[in-house]
């Protein structure tokens, strides 16, 4: 149910007015503009920056497609799709083993217009809205649609084509059969022998009035031998993804005066919630990309990143996915404290555990605690509980003398030195403890323990302050393990966990071109290495601090470069690493950005928050509507009333749950009680 509140009036007037292989990170201006139906458009008319290649990651609980997709300097289009089926699992049966082949269309035409070959078409227009569709004009006066999309259960992809008659006369079409079928070695599949195969269904002849239009679909798909062949309805696969995307996008929606962040946003929710399989394990969120990272997890894509998000969006595939995460981790529990794998593979029936402790049972009491906290369901966090306990105590095991906690890298795994404590692990915990505090209380946990860790986190928040604050590069900020001179991108860390202490210099170092480029953070200065988790990272601790006019104007930049230029349309794992995959994981820490950074969002209980909101100087307001966290769902609506902020909470009947005016960075402590009536 949408509102009509009046104190966001002024924000909707305002909002009325308002890339592939990159040799360098250096800025392109916008090749994509913002389309009115919640796409992103390119328009090709009169383009003149051709040739285009691009890639894009799609999923769907049994397939993950990258679309690598090429616009050539006449304007001719061709893909190639990337395609994987998580669940037909190959030889050896480890992280990456799954199912690939990258498929063509067909190698030859397969339209005749009149006897002839349909000519190449010349793309007018490409548009991207959780599908890619591109429209090309063809000289024998057809228009063809074409749509590529992943289905949300099948484990196929498709090109769904539509061709149009727009010329003044007739015209006879002829489509020829095509198929394709491969079996592989029996010997290489965990389960036996696959078939792939490739083939068209549809209107194969037909004569086209002015007009009228003759629908095909190329269908690529996979199964094991002896299952059933696919028997799937092109158009009805096509509207169920439709109905995936729209259910995404009214929940949880964002609304600012900038249209790009509104977008990326949406976006985001959807790649961030797309890729979760269909395993033998149970429903597993996998970060995909070129790595092949499927029906599998980890402890900081999964159990940091991505899981404390998914109760604020409320999708039930992602809250399943997020505990049944953390129950596989829970399997590792052991007497010793042994640490915990950084990975579980193979639909849960092995580990990845190749770089030590990574601070993983950081990450995962982290994680754990902040999802069943927003989860506000008293019995999940019942369940939690002993998987979160454990991983704290076991943290405090490994506290070194000056109070740090060590582990043997980070979530770089030795790409770049961490030390033998790093600034990531011991904040992390420190989080962690923080939230484990507050989830114990509300479960009514011994008040004994619960005060231990309150004291374990103010004694760490103390020795992260005397072991790892220093000057960095003339900088007063963090250095991110002992002996370490230059500056790194994790130093925003402590930001992102409410410590401030050195949040002036440690922005100006985020900020500073020994760090920050046109492509978002460097890992390192001095490289050229980024990866887009640090970047996000920061721009939520930062934002959470204060929405400076620098701090926005990054944040933009970084988003419309990610949306709307060359690499498009969603945030990224790495450069040069990985050819810039769009992880899925990742998507969910842009989310992250906006609800914990701008809106300042932080679970104190399950039913309860703090509100420390930092509004933009020249926005009067900015709005979260349906949010499905805390059992319930509502709407946060922040407006400014001179130097003052409104901070109002409703319900889907728009009735007042909470309101009150503070001064610019007060904090709101919000209470929701527990909704009845399930909207």
């Amino acid at each position: 149910m949408s509102k009509k509140s009046q104190s966001i009036l002024p924000l909707l007037i305002l909002s009325l007015f308002c890339f592939f292989q990159t040799a360098s990170a250096r800025p392109t201006a916008s090749r994509w503009t913002l389309g009115t139906q919640g796409d992103i458009l390119w328009h090709l008319s009169d383009a003149t920056n051709l040739p285009h290649k691009d890639h894009m990651a799609m999923s769907g609980r049994s397939v993950d497609m990258i679309l690598e997709w090429k616009i050539d300097a006449n304007r001719h289009f061709s893909a190639q799709r990337l395609i994987r089926w998580p669940m037909l699992r190959t030889l050896p049966d480890n992280t990456h083993a799954c199912l690939s082949r990258r498929l063509p269309g067909p190698d030859s035409p397969v339209v005749f217009v009149q006897g002839q070959a349909l000519s190449p078409g010349r793309v007018t227009e490409a548009a991207i809205h959780g599908t890619f569709k591109v429209t090309t004009e063809h000289a024998q006066g057809l228009t063809q649609n074409r749509t590529l999309f992943t289905c949300v259960q099948s484990p196929a992809v498709i090109d769904l084509c539509k061709l149009t008659n727009t010329s003044h006369d007739t015209l006879a079409i002829s489509v020829l059969p095509w198929r394709t079928t491969h079996k592989t070695d029996p010997k290489k599949g965990r389960l036996g022998v696959y078939v792939i195969e490739q083939f068209l269904m549809g209107d194969t002849q037909q004569s086209l009035a002015p007009g009228d239009s003759l629908t095909y679909a190329l269908i690529h798909c996979a199964r094991m031998e002896d299952a059933a062949p696919y028997f799937g309805e092109p158009k009805a696969e096509l509207a169920a993804r439709g109905d995936f995307i729209k259910t995404l996008e009214e929940s949880l929606v964002l609304k600012t005066p900038d249209p790009v962040l509104n977008r990326l946003f949406s976006f985001s929710k959807l790649r961030s919630t797309e890729s979760i399989f269909s395993t033998r394990g149970g429903l597993m969120h996998g970060p995909g990309g070129y790595n092949k990272y499927l029906a599998a997890i980890w402890a900081n894509d999964q159990a940091e990143y991505v899981n404390p998000f998914f109760p604020f969006l409320g999708h039930t595939a992602g809250n399943e996915s997020a505990l049944n995460s953390y129950r596989h981790f829970a399997r590792f529990i052991n007497p010793d404290y042994k640490p915990i794998p950084s990975s579980i593979v193979a639909e849960g029936r092995d580990i990845w555990n190749g770089a030590g402790d990574r601070g993983d049972m950081a990450m995962i009491a982290y994680g754990a605690s902040r999802f069943a906290l927003a989860s506000g369901n008293a019995q999940w966090s019942q369940e939690l509980w002993p998987l979160i306990t454990w991983c704290l105590e076991y943290c405090d095991r490994q506290r070194t003398q000056e109070g740090v906690i060590a582990s043997n890298t980070d979530e770089l795994e030795g790409r770049f030195p961490a030390g033998k404590a790093n600034l990531c692990t011991s904040t992390l915990y420190y989080d962690a403890l923080l939230s484990s505090a507050n989830l114990g209380r509300a479960l009514a946990k011994d008040p004994a323990q619960l005060k231990t860790y309150q004291s374990q986190a103010k004694a760490l928040r103390t020795a992260i302050k005397q072991y790892f604050e220093a000057k960095v590069e003339g900088f007063a900020t963090y250095r991110y393990y002992k002996g370490n001179t230059i500056l790194r991108s994790w130093i925003c860390m402590p930001l992102t966990t409410g410590i401030t202490d050195q949040s002036e210099g440690t922005i100006k170092a985020l900020f500073s071109p020994r760090l920050w480029t046109d492509d978002g953070l460097l890992t390192k200065a001095g490289t050229k290495t980024v990866w887009d988790r640090s970047t996000l990272y920061a721009l939520r601790g930062i934002l959470a601090c204060d929405a400076s006019p620098t701090a926005m104007e990054k944040l933009t930049a970084f988003s419309t470069r990610r949306l709307l230029g060359d690499h498009v349309p969603y945030v990224i794992e790495a450069y040069p690493e990985q050819n810039q995959s769009h992880l899925s994981a990742e998507s969910g820490l842009y989310c992250r950005i906006f609800t914990e950074g701008l809106f300042g969002i932080r679970p104190t209980g399950l039913n309860q928050f703090t509100c420390t909101p930092q509004l933009p100087g020249d926005w009067p307001g900015m709005s979260l509507d349906r949010i499905k966290a805390f059992g319930r769902t509502w709407n946060l609506d922040i407006t400014r009333r001179n130097a003052t902020l409104n901070v109002r909470v409703s319900d889907t009947a728009n009735q007042t749950l909470y309101e009150q005016t503070l001064p610019s960075g007060s904090s709101h402590n919000i209470n929701l009680s527990p909704q009845k009536d399930g909207s």
